[in-house]
């Protein structure tokens, strides 16, 4: 039988153990796109006694973003609405919980700038670079549909957003279907050219989704609340302060600052809470892509977002430049 000394040594260890538990500060494991959410809050010095830790994951594009997701290795991310769906429809434990609203412009289907195409209907035939699933390979089949032609029309090279960018600059592909910061890039480089926008033809909506398993930890869903609170009010301060927004932005993608002012300017971001007409939004997406074959079944995305988190007013917008 242990000593009593042993005894006494043991149950102090116990406790220091448990208090030490008890205090260890929670961590949200937070997966962000370049140049998106992380650059804002740093540049706002959002980040300022957080209650909390971050680990941060930063993603080239969604595919990848998505996978973590659906792996559980992040809690939350930030992710189109296109390949949001494609996580919803494996049957992913994810649910969105707010929108980024945006102007669409900039995801766009881009030519080099000596092409001989000027409209969605002369890709016929065509070779298009873009991401399986992502919200360019949404864009370039709402374009081929607007056009009257389908997938089957044009050749889809999927590729990541840096060789999609190499084989349109060599020839390798006719078209380019992305979005910012690349599309903005592409132009104020010179090396690409906005064939079709997506006004019209893309919803603009990009999601801060969260695991269900997150979500069902009292901590960490008061966390990621207090995490889109500060995320809407330094989105509202970059706005405020372009300049110096743009100069920061730029340095964290290394793009040049000219790039990364456009593509962040002409988007006219805010954060809002889920309502009737973003689900709505949604539903379309996800009919379109059923009846184009892409998902097998039709997605009620309804069960797909979560309720009960708030979006503080992020500030007045920069007018449209």
């Amino acid at each position: 039988m242990p000593s009593r000394s042993k005894l006494l040594t043991l149950a102090a260890a116990l406790l220091v153990a448990a208090h030490a538990g008890a205090s260890e500060r929670l961590t949200l494991r937070i997966g962000d796109q370049k140049g998106n959410m992380r650059a804002q809050l740093e540049a706002a010095d959002a980040l300022r006694d957080l209650p909390y830790d971050i680990r941060w994951a930063e993603f080239p594009a969604a595919a990848p973003l998505a996978e973590a997701l659906n792996a559980g290795a992040i809690d939350a991310g930030i992710i189109g609405d296109a390949p949001l769906l494609f996580v919803l429809a494996s049957g992913a434990p994810v649910k969105a919980i707010a929108v980024d609203k945006s102007d669409p412009y900039g995801t766009a289907l881009l030519v080099r700038p000596d092409a001989p195409l000027h409209s969605a209907a002369e890709l016929k035939g065509k070779r298009i670079a873009t991401g399986r699933g992502s919200i360019g390979h949404h864009l370039a089949l709402k374009a081929l549909d607007q056009a009257g032609l389908s997938d089957k029309d044009v050749e889809f090279r999927f590729l990541g957003p840096v060789d999609a960018k190499i084989a349109l600059a060599n020839g390798s592909v006719d078209a380019w279907s992305t979005w910012e910061p690349y599309t903005a890039l592409a132009e104020t480089s010179g090396q690409g050219r906005v064939l079709v926008n997506g006004r019209g033809l893309s919803s603009g909506n990009s999601f801060l989704a969260a695991t269900d398993q997150a979500l069902g930890q009292v901590a960490k869903r008061e966390a990621l609340q207090d995490y889109l609170n500060r995320l809407a009010g330094a989105q509202g301060w970059a706005y405020q302060h372009l300049d110096s927004y743009s100069k920061t932005l730029a340095a964290i993608i290394g793009f040049p600052q000219e790039a990364a002012r456009l593509q962040f300017e002409r988007r006219q971001l805010h954060w809002q809470v889920i309502d009737p007409q973003t689900i709505g939004e949604q539903q379309d997406t996800a009919d379109f892509y059923h009846a184009h074959g892409l998902m097998s079944q039709r997605l009620d995305v309804a069960p797909t977002f979560a309720t009960g988190f708030t979006v503080p007013a992020n500030g007045p917008l920069a007018k449209q430049p």
